[in-house]
């Protein structure tokens, strides 16, 4: 698996989606079709007037039914209580997308967790780790490291139950997070520092939300920016990227139909894959690039779809 490098990590951005409730579209469209056949009704007043509360109780059961179905496909996964670790803590860096996967597995199960933010340039908050990279996982004192195989020891621990319930879907799975960690990381820095435009605003909220001194965000906005976007054409180079924006765009489109029509990877429910691909675009969303492959593929959907079920847990930021 690859592993989170002080510059790489430093590149995305996280915002929030604005969605609309399948609740809402249903009595928008049922009352606008009730209203046009009230205007051709012969029937009598009292008739009339029977039949409005018939609908209207119709209405109602077709939306509570909807509201219900909606819940139960977008339900977070809370734990058991007695699975619940009684301290994590998360030393990451805001924008690093290995860290982004640790948290939409913390989020998606509602594992409470505290965060740590770490400055990229000294590094003193993890002086005490052999491991000098982030992210950097504490459970109950126990020290995890490694997205990838964090992801998989939380999992064998904390989520038994999901390993029984589908055993035949793991092979899917793995080869699903594997092309997130071999493939579609690698396509990020070639397009957020595309152009000199699109790395100062990476940049911006690189320095906005990390961890740095006054003088270290003047140091890291221009002199960061500048150096990334010569480092991501290198890395275009690296990994025989012609298009950077085409290459992005079909691997949206790649990833959605290895969804096959289902709302996500792992069913009515995301699994391991869905939340690694998750974590790892959320936090470009907002910027140029994440908002042109939203635009311009059919990711958006499914992106709405975790967005919602995903959420946030109990996150604390230490200082």
């Amino acid at each position: 698996m690859r592993r989170s490098t002080t510059v790489t990590a430093l590149i995305f951005s996280s915002r929030t989606l604005a969605t609309a409730t399948i609740h809402h579209r249903l009595l928008t469209t049922n009352s606008t079709s009730y209203s046009r056949w009230r205007c051709f009704s012969t029937v009598s007043a009292p008739a009339a007037a029977t039949a409005s509360l018939g609908v209207a109780g119709a209405l109602a059961s077709a939306a509570a039914i909807a509201s219900l179905s909606a819940q139960s496909v977008y339900a977070k996964e809370p734990l058991p209580t007695d699975l619940v670790p009684k301290e994590v803590v998360l030393y990451q860096y805001e924008a690093c997308p290995f860290c982004n996967k640790v948290k939409a597995f913390l989020d998606y199960y509602d594992i409470p967790y505290k965060v740590v933010e770490v400055n990229p340039i000294n590094k003193k908050e993890i002086k005490w780790s052999e491991y000098k990279k982030v992210p950097i996982l504490m459970v109950d004192g126990e020290q995890l490291v490694d997205s990838s195989a964090i992801i998989d020891q939380l999992d064998q621990k904390l989520t038994p139950k999901r390993k029984a319930d589908s055993p035949s879907g793991d092979d899917e799975e793995k080869k699903w997070r594997g092309w997130v960690d071999n493939h579609l990381v690698h396509l990020l820095s070639p397009n957020i520092y595309r152009n000199t435009s699109e790395a100062l605003e990476s940049f911006d909220y690189i320095t906005s939300s990390g961890n740095f001194s006054f003088t270290e965000k003047l140091t890291a906005k221009y002199a960061g920016a500048a150096a990334m976007y010569f480092v991501s054409k290198k890395l275009k180079k690296k990994y025989n990227i012609t298009d950077e924006r085409a290459a992005l765009y079909e691997a949206a489109e790649t990833w959605v139909d290895a969804l096959n029509g289902r709302e996500f990877l792992g069913g009515s429910k995301p699994n391991l894959a869905d939340l690694a691909v998750f974590g790892v675009l959320r936090p470009i969303r907002y910027l140029r690039s994440g908002r042109d492959m939203v635009e311009h593929t059919r990711i958006g959907e499914w992106y709405t779809r975790m967005e919602r079920v995903v959420g946030e847990s109990s996150r604390i930021k230490a200082s």
